[in-house]
């Protein structure tokens, strides 16, 4: 999930982290140590490409994956040939600055691209083709089986669309090119240790930023969170759907998914109801600009004694936030908790509301 602090439609999801975050981080010199010390540099401060050959970076780098019990045979196939790809620097350079602009662009638009015929009858057909495995991920972890399909159809239009790029090529060129080589180090080595558990390097592929399979994990949100969703004893992301669907219930149970609730529901809102009277002053660390425009939370009934009316039952204690990102006169939402669920796997409003659309309309 790449992380949308601006709140605009975000270029690639990657999971669990928020790439744009590290935005301007010092850039600090990766002196000459002796090799025991060195070892652990990979994942110190950044440093400058030319400190470093790729070829001696790499020799650091698979030191440091074997200190951490990645097998040679799995180091030597995945590196064989390994060169650093200017394709994927070009694409990494290119990605925005954080200077914040004002505004936002309107939702309206970016649901209709996003939310259209084609993605709900893709959902549509995923969802009856894998309804058993479905129900059965639902129960587990109790997450509904719509959500997981949207999300799935979001990511990877129901895995078609997974990316080509060498992930062992990219992270290490990532890493190597140091302006954020303590992400991309450690996630070159969490891929050497999917790797070792006998996926090949042909089935590792995907975005130049390192995210793969069906639900577009870091290697790192793979390690911890994959879950094998048919019973083989594998949690094979990249060509089992079972496999994903599982896997992004489990990151979403990880989250904090409260089971029962909605994403959120439509609601009415009266004629020159003041939304900004009740701004939240929520300012996170990370993401900043996607609360800015969320109220404070408030209990169903509440809202209800204010003048705004869900549109769909939810129990009156429901401790919901009210969202109009189009202004007033345009379609508002009461959001649950579960809706600050869907913002960990991309942090962008756009996104996290294109997933529950999309989920409703699959349901």
């Amino acid at each position: 999930m790449v992380c949308d602090v601006w709140d605009l439609p975000s270029l690639r999801h990657l999971p669990f982290i928020c790439i744009l975050q590290e935005r301007g981080m010092e850039l600090k010199k990766l002196f000459a140590v002796p090799l025991a010390i060195a070892v652990s540099l990979p994942a110190g401060p950044a440093a400058a490409q030319s400190d470093l050959s790729f070829d001696a970076y790499m020799q650091l780098l698979m030191a440091r994956a074997r200190a951490e019990g990645v097998s040679d045979s799995t180091l030597q196939r995945m590196t064989s040939g390994l060169q650093p790809s200017q394709r994927v620097i070009e694409l990494d350079r290119s990605q925005p600055g954080s200077s914040r602009g004002s505004g936002y662009p309107p939702l309206a638009p970016y649901i209709a691209t996003h939310v259209d015929d084609a993605r709900i009858a893709g959902g549509r057909r995923a969802y009856e083709n894998y309804r058993s495995r479905l129900q059965a991920i639902e129960s587990q972890y109790g997450v509904p089986a719509e959500i997981l399909v949207a999300i799935w159809g979001h990511e990877t239009a129901y895995g078609a669309v997974k990316g080509g790029f060498d992930l062992s090529q990219a992270l290490a060129t990532l890493a190597w090119e140091g302006r954020r080589r303590e992400l991309f180090a450690g996630e070159w080595v969490a891929l050497m240790k999917v790797a070792d558990k006998g996926y090949s390097r042909s089935d590792l592929k995907g975005s130049w930023a390192g995210a793969f399979g069906n639900p577009q994990f870091l290697p790192s949100v793979y390690l911890r969170l994959a879950a094998d969703g048919d019973g083989d004893g594998r949690a094979d992301i990249m060509n089992n759907g079972s496999d994903a669907l599982a896997s992004i219930a489990n990151y979403f149970r990880d989250a904090g998914w409260r089971t029962g609730q909605p994403w959120g529901v439509r609601a009415f809102v009266p004629g020159g109801f003041n939304v900004n009277a009740y701004r939240s002053p929520i300012n996170a660390p990370v993401c900043e600009r996607v609360h800015e425009r969320h109220s404070v939370y408030k209990t169903v009934e509440e809202w209800r004694g204010l003048g705004v009316q869900p549109q769909r039952q939810l129990p009156s204690d429901t401790l919901v936030s009210l969202f109009q990102p189009d202004g007033p006169g345009t379609p508002a939402y009461l959001l649950t908790s579960n809706y600050r669920v869907i913002l960990e796997y991309n942090c962008s409003n756009y996104y996290a509301m294109s997933v529950g659309l999309l989920a409703d309309a699959v349901s």
